[in-house]
């Protein structure tokens, strides 16, 4: 990978990247307020849960599809793979966060490439576009490689959880800091899987996941959306 697309996958990895990551917490608030996440260990081990077998190893993976998709021209390929990955959406508050987010990341790159803007014109603004699909179009308009597009999606999604429990638990930003550097290696195995990961163990298990994020909405006080 050159130069321009390693500072652009930063860019899009970035935590100024205006697409309201910062704002969701997938469930994690609901845990640490119930006292089931208290601690930077509890943390690591819901994290690398979630890496190895959770819903985020599923979309790496359907990354990596739309990213070949992407570069092939084949819209009707990425379209399904939009549509079935907004029908395993375990909750309609998961949902909405990934659907925000890529409506937030799409308006985002027509604005980045307007040299690009004849390769907008058929594109349906009222589509619920996930982010990790236009993520992967982002990184295809990059040139970045589907690899290390799906490591920096993963290492992003990674940082803005740890992130979250800093403020909720709450940790020292060190031991966040910490937290990542000892979830480098699910990131990267995550990632590998994702490579290769057939269309027929596309499932997940993401204990407790879908509980808390539809507790979240109704629980009394709340730093994050969702």
């Amino acid at each position: 990978m050159d130069a321009t697309a390693l500072l652009m996958l930063l860019q899009l990895t970035s935590p100024a990247l205006p697409v309201g990551a910062y704002s969701y917490s997938e469930g994690l608030e609901t845990l640490v307020d119930q006292g089931l996440i208290k601690s930077a260990a509890d943390l690591q081990t819901w994290l690398t849960a979630s890496l190895a077998t959770g819903s985020i190893g599923v979309e790496a993976a359907i990354l990596i599809r739309a990213h070949r998709a992407w570069s092939q021209g084949d819209q009707p390929q990425v379209i399904y793979w939009n549509h079935w990955l907004s029908a395993t959406r375990e909750t309609a508050e998961l949902q909405q966060q990934n659907w925000q987010m890529g409506r937030s990341l799409l308006k985002l790159l027509q604005d980045l490439y307007p040299r690009s803007n004849s390769d907008w014109s058929g594109w349906d603004m009222t589509e619920n576009w996930n982010m990790a699909i236009i993520f992967a179009l982002a990184a295809g308009l990059a040139e970045i490689d589907e690899y290390n597009a799906v490591l920096g999606y993963l290492h992003s999604w990674t940082s803005n959880l740890v992130s979250a429990g800093v403020k909720l638990i709450p940790l020292g930003q060190t031991a966040g800091q910490k937290l990542m550097l000892q979830l480098a290696e699910p990131i990267t195995a995550s990632a590998d899987r994702s490579l290769t990961l057939p269309d027929d163990q596309l499932f997940s298990c993401s204990w407790g996941l879908a509980i808390a994020s539809m507790t979240h909405e109704t629980q009394y006080s709340r730093l994050f959306r969702s």
